[in-house]
């Protein structure tokens, strides 16, 4: 069998472009089902350093990565400038059914306390999990469907408080065998309070709270249970999962969003399934999703239901005059339906049908890779004067890699792919209470057409590592939203709530359309051993750029960082000290205010004990924003309303069994 658990695994690593093939795997993994690895792995003693209640906050600290950050209850990654269905999010390596593409107040429906690991993939690899995915490819991993037998009864437990969210939060992981059949429990509880800032939530209104984001509380639970039968020759298992996330919306509105999703998972593994091929996956999901948007009386004001079939099955042929490579096919079918005063998005029924294939091939020191696929995508929404669309879309990659010296390496890497207008760029039209805008979409927009290209050098052996990442996107008929300015005086168009014309109302009419875009910039980072095995320094910044062509800036777009982390181990204790300044943003779309700097200080204090062979207890000690800075995040429509949590003690215990 080729699924096997990880042995000793590694905490945060900034993995190259295009190593040597993966060896030791988790199920559901990218890094298993493509031929290279992911460029960023977290997982370990930094996945848990690094977690936060949303998905996009606790990955906002990886290099080129930010988070749309719509209060602690909602907040999607960004890569390289890229957001909304620019980057596919995986768990398991299918979809996770939820509705974050819509809106940004839409949280991702996973749970990061579930992951084992989280991986972002991009290049060439990203083709295997969807078209347009000019950002990436972000996978969280599971131990929900194990593939493996178990001696014994093995799993692990967190716990923590958190000062600034009043935050508690309780884990369990657990995973044990029955003869052949492997089973695995998980259990996930998170409840916090409206989280604690530095001065006033809006500086520019002396009558908003101080101290505090109101409405900004979460409470939100998971559980999960899955099983395996374990063969000789690969396993099959299924899976059942309920999530349940109550948080707040910050704002004037008071509104909160009560969601619900039951996941039912099915994953397999064959080895020489037929002649000519190694090995046979599939993986799929069916999400049932629901989430209300209450009014702050506590009426239900909008209602959003998706239900949605999301699998992939892919074959592993044997090698061919040396090319090692992949096949197959992934489907996705949506019913996604709204309902009340915020269904500014009708219902639709939408689908998709991919093919695709990479291989990869190693020549002395040079590594060759291609990948390509052909997808089929639709949209037929609900409604007599409402035009259904068709997509035919394709992409294409390729890249090398080549070790002109021992531990130095080049990668290059290009890929042009296509990608379909979403639902809300075609049909919007209605208040969106969450961004204070007046969304009308454009039923006639054609696909985009993105063309990446990425250069890196590493260095890889040593007592000093690093590398240096420079992109370059260029985006055909990038499809983007604009505020309307029907008058011609500089000022935008505004609506009330009946979606009239107001010089006073609270709603910018913004229309979805279509240019040329452009994104560039530079990713670098280097670790530097000060005492071997014992101190780590690692530095890094990032900076992305973005231009859309008669449009000036892009909006939402992350200034430049720059900063440090110093690293101790030392038989049981840890210690981590992280110095992040983010550079105040001044290239700002039209219509769009600057957001000042800031310096984000955190460190830990850890106590690694054993409890038996293989086991361990981590107890320890954080300090968060210790600086207490004001920080609003730039890419976030709540920057003005909605800072991150002040200074903030947490204390918790990790372990084993």
């Amino acid at each position: 069998m080729t699924g096997v658990a990880i042995a000793n695994p590694v905490e945060s690593v900034h993995l190259p472009q295009m190593p040597e093939i993966v060896v030791e795997e988790l199920s559901g993994s990218a890094a298993e089902d493509t031929l290279n690895e992911p460029a960023i792995v977290l997982q370990d003693e930094a996945l848990r350093r690094k977690r936060e209640a949303n998905l996009g906050d606790t990955l906002s600290r990886e290099l080129g990565v930010t988070s749309s950050s719509f209060g602690p209850g909602a907040g999607r990654p960004i890569i390289r400038g890229q957001d909304g269905s620019r980057i596919r999010v995986l768990e398991g390596g299918v979809g996770t059914g939820d509705l974050s593409v819509i809106s940004p107040d839409h949280a991702v429906a996973t749970e990061t306390l579930n992951a084992s690991r989280i991986e972002i993939l991009r290049g060439p690899s990203t083709l295997l999990y969807g078209s347009g995915t000019s950002g990436g490819v972000v996978n969280v991993i599971t131990d929900r469907i194990p593939d493996r037998l178990f001696r014994s009864v093995t799993g692990s437990f967190d716990g923590q408080f958190n000062s600034a969210l009043e935050e508690r939060m309780g884990a369990l992981n657990a995973s044990g065998s029955l003869g052949r059949v492997s089973w695995n429990v998980e259990g996930v509880k998170r409840k916090t309070n409206n989280i604690k800032i530095p001065g006033r939530a809006d500086k520019t209104d002396p009558n908003s709270p101080s101290g505090v984001v109101n409405n900004s509380a979460i409470d939100s639970s998971n559980l999960s249970v899955g099983g395996s039968y374990i063969g000789e020759r690969g396993f099959v298992g299924v899976s059942i999962a309920r999530l349940e996330n109550f948080y707040g919306i910050p704002g004037p509105e008071g509104a909160t969003i009560d969601m619900g999703q039951t996941r039912y998972g099915l994953a397999g593994e064959l080895d020489d399934p037929l002649k000519g091929f190694e090995q046979l996956k599939l993986r799929m999901n069916y999400n049932d999703y629901q989430h209300n948007e209450l009014e702050a009386s506590g009426e239900i004001g909008s209602q959003f239901k998706n239900d949605e079939v999301d699998g992939r099955v892919e074959m592993h042929h044997a090698p061919i005059a040396n090319w090692q490579g992949i096949m197959g096919v992934q489907f996705q079918h949506r019913n996604f339906s709204a309902k009340g005063e915020e269904a500014f998005v009708p219902s639709a029924q939408s689908h998709s049908v991919g093919l695709f294939m990479l291989e990869k091939r190693s020549l002395g020191r040079w590594q060759f890779e291609f990948g390509g696929r052909l997808e089929h995508a639709g949209q037929n929404p609900q409604g007599n004067q409402v035009q259904s669309r068709d997509f035919s879309l394709y992409s294409i990659s390729a890249g090398s890699a080549w070790e002109f010296v021992d531990g130095y390496q080049i990668d290059l890497t290009a890929t042009r792919g296509q990608r379909a207008p979403t639902a809300v760029a075609l049909y919007a039209d209605g208040v969106h209470v969450a961004t204070n805008t007046f969304d009308q979409g454009n039923s006639s927009l054609s696909k985009e057409t993105s063309n990446n290209f990425d250069l890196a050098l590493q260095k890889t052996t040593g007592l000093i590592k690093g590398r240096v990442n420079l992109f370059y996107n260029h985006i055909n008929d990038y499809i983007f939203q604009q505020s309307r300015d029907s008058n011609g005086d500089g000022f935008a168009d505004r609506v009330n709530d009946e979606g009239l014309l107001d010089t006073d109302g609270d709603f910018i009419v913004q229309n979805f359309a279509q240019t040329r875009a452009k994104f560039y910039g530079l990713e670098a980072e280097a670790t530097i051993s000060l005492l071997p095995e014992m101190l780590d320094l690692r530095v890094f910044t990032d900076m992305v750029y973005a231009d859309l062509k008669n449009n000036g800036n892009a909006p939402r777009i992350t200034p430049q960082r720059f900063g440090f982390d110093l690293d101790y181990k030392q038989n049981a204790w840890l210690a981590n000290v992280n110095l992040t300044r983010v550079t105040r943003q001044n290239r700002v779309a039209t219509l769009e205010t600057e957001t000042p700097g800031y310096t984000l200080m955190n460190a830990e204090l850890g106590y690694r004990f054993k409890r038996g062979p293989t086991t361990y207890h981590t107890l320890f000690l954080q300090g968060r924003n210790l600086l207490d800075s004001d920080i609003r995040v730039h890419t976030s429509f709540l920057k003005n309303t909605a800072p991150l949590p002040g200074r903030a003690i947490v204390v918790g215990i990790r372990g084993t069994f």
